[in-house]
């Protein structure tokens, strides 16, 4: 397993250390409901160097980006981000991703860290264009500042007005006594914060002075299981659990980040599937009866036919409730629809809502 350059600081805070995506990574600290509430209501760090951090640069680069993504990302000025997918040629995804430009030709692609190689080959597979591609994952850490207070407490770090900093805006500039860094209004969690990008040998003096800072501010660290809870109050898809190889940006309701304005792999079919319809939806559902949705579980009507399969679910620590996604044959995804989830062959009454579960 690959230890990120925070590992033995995390060890140190009695973290529960966990593998995922190849890398030993802080499931929970202090416990995910506390976790969550101090994300919600203040403010908390995580880190996620596990993440994938690709460089593309040079005249063809945008170009390359807009065969391989489904987004338009010849939108993105200098200190703009934009969410995007890679379809995959087949109808399914490769993976999601956040694109920046960096300056004129040249963009930083952040991708999943259990897709890292994955991706690298895909997009290489794609690159004929004599595009300059490096690989930066190993060399890079990712903190995820995340909370409402996130910008008042980290304002003494930087000579940056964070405040300012738009949404999915990302400055380069000085953070706790780093000259570089990319310090970006991205996060997974939806309470707002920014994203921390920085070089392996620096992120250690980042944290203890992040720490330092935002001790009046109540900070704490914060590990995975809460950031799953975060986003899927938020409805935010996770790839591997909701959308995969075999889902498309449509079915999964990322058609807002499909542009057909422009030329890209899968467009023809995507077009087509628009025009004909999906035969199935992800959708948003809460639990009626108590009850805790799960990966995989089964969804039926209340008749005990079989209609789809649960994605991502868990109990809201914000709602008290539980909450799930996952893939619905139509028209069973109509809002307010009474579905039913199979727990331990019983069928527990949910109802379809709109995302985000979670209302600020």
């Amino acid at each position: 397993m690959i230890k990120t350059a925070l590992y033995d600081t995390h060890v140190a805070l009695g973290a529960k250390m966990v593998p995922f995506a190849g890398y030993e990574m802080p499931v929970q600290y202090a416990g995910i409901n506390v976790e969550h509430e101090t994300v919600r209501n203040g403010v908390g760090v995580f880190d996620v160097s596990h993440m994938g951090e690709f460089l593309l640069t040079g005249p063809k680069a945008i170009d390359l980006l807009q065969k391989v993504s489904s987004n338009d990302a010849s939108v993105l000025t200098i200190g703009k981000a934009q969410y995007s997918c890679m379809p995959n040629g087949k109808g399914g995804v490769v993976d999601d991703l956040i694109i920046y430009k960096i300056k004129e030709e040249q963009y930083l692609l952040v991708v999943n860290a259990s897709n890292i190689e994955k991706d690298w080959n895909w997009i290489s597979s794609h690159n004929d264009m004599g595009v300059e591609m490096s690989n930066l994952s190993s060399e890079y850490s990712l903190l995820a500042i995340q909370g409402p207070k996130a910008a008042e407490a980290m304002q003494s770090l930087t000579s940056v007005d964070l405040s300012a900093i738009p949404y999915y805006s990302f400055e380069v500039a000085d953070f706790a006594g780093i000259e570089h860094v990319i310090i970006s209004a991205t996060g997974y969690t939806g309470s707002g914060g920014f994203e921390i990008y920085c070089k392996n040998a620096e992120v250690k003096q980042v944290w203890d002075r992040v720490f330092e800072a935002g001790k009046e501010f109540g900070i704490q660290p914060i590990g995975l299981a809460a950031r799953d809870t975060l986003r899927l109050e938020m409805g935010f898809c996770l790839y591997g659990n909701d959308i995969d190889d075999t889902t498309s940006p449509l079915e999964a309701g990322l058609g807002w980040i499909t542009k057909f304005s422009k030329d890209f792999i899968d467009k023809q079919f995507l077009e087509a599937q628009k025009a004909d319809g999906v035969t199935k939806k992800l959708i948003a559902f809460e639990m009626i009866d108590k009850g805790i949705p799960r990966h995989d579980y089964i969804i039926k009507t209340k008749e005990g036919k079989t209609i789809g399969k649960v994605t991502s679910g868990t109990m809201s620590p914000s709602l008290k409730l539980g909450i799930g996604l996952g893939y619905i044959d139509l028209p069973y995804n109509a809002l307010e629809t009474e579905i039913c989830i199979e727990v331990r062959d019983k069928l527990l009454k949910a109802k379809v809502v709109k995302p985000p579960f979670y209302k600020k």
